[in-house]
């Protein structure tokens, strides 16, 4: 039998969403506060940011995480 090549996927929480591949964490989107500027934040592969919009909060992980799988190694 083959194996099955993992995908990441999202996971909803009550204050976030969590980015999984298998049982690893890949990076996280957290719901602020009410009076935070921004409404969401964003920690991905050493990276973070914020955000007004839940997709692009997302959308930010995934790009964080495709950026830092093909970073070279001589960098990390």
């Amino acid at each position: 039998m083959a194996k099955r090549k993992l995908r990441p996927f999202w996971e909803p929480g009550y204050n976030g969403h969590v980015y999984w591949l298998g049982k690893k964490k890949l990076g996280k989107v957290t719901r602020l506060g009410k009076d935070a500027k921004q409404k969401y934040a964003w920690e991905a592969a050493g990276r973070g940011g914020g955000g007004d919009d839940l997709e692009k909060a997302k959308r930010a992980v995934e790009a964080a995480v495709a950026m830092a799988d093909r970073q070279l190694d001589l960098f990390r």
